[in-house]
């Protein structure tokens, strides 16, 4: 269900990165953002190398785990991966592909990541195409919140439509955003 939903594009840096690296590891990320939920054991996790960490795999876990993510102080997002990204993810956890790269605590924007350039491209390796739904009745965390990630570059009807695409501008200020109900966002072309 959407019924409110801005157009955002992700790095999985505050995200990810406290869960990736677990309590124990000297990488742990210092951001605001936790992960919480029935998710695999984070040891199992922090027990590797980031490098070698099976980040695909961690994101389709926490989705089948309808794991949330505390972002902003508070607010509660449960994960939400399109049926096309979540099969892509499983191709890459199976060795076919690039894993998606975690950044560390000096990454907390986007414009800090290598080769950042203000355009709404996402390579489903750096970054990702996503929504922030808001007022998901069954959204995991209690606030209706969920982050959808969809499938860049591909043909994912959950994914972006050619109008979000050409007004996105995340390097502006988030008072700028275009907020979309669902019913406007499956005129552009969405399809759930």
């Amino acid at each position: 269900v959407l019924l409110l939903a801005a157009t955002s594009a992700w790095c999985l840096s505050r995200a990810f990165a406290a869960f990736v690296c677990g309590p124990a590891s000297p990488r742990r990320v210092a951001g605001r953002s936790t992960v919480l939920g029935a998710l695999p054991a984070p040891a199992a996790y922090a027990a590797t190398a980031m490098p070698e960490t099976d980040v695909a795999q961690l994101l389709v876990d926490t989705h089948d785990a309808r794991g949330v993510f505390d972002f902003c102080g508070g607010m509660m997002f449960q994960l939400v991966l399109s049926e096309k990204l979540r099969s892509h993810l499983l191709q890459v956890a199976g060795g076919a592909g690039e894993q998606p790269v975690v950044f560390d605590a000096a990454v907390n924007r986007m414009a800090k990541m290598p080769g950042y350039r203000q355009t709404p491209d996402a390579d489903n390796v750096m970054a990702f195409h996503g929504r922030e739904v808001r007022q998901v009745p069954t959204a995991s965390g209690g606030m209706g919140f969920a982050l959808q990630l969809s499938l860049a570059g591909g043909d994912d009807p959950e994914g972006w439509t050619p109008q979000e695409l050409a007004g996105y501008d995340g390097w502006g200020h988030d008072s700028s955003r275009t907020w979309r109900r669902g019913d406007r966002l499956e005129s552009e072309g969405y399809a759930a």
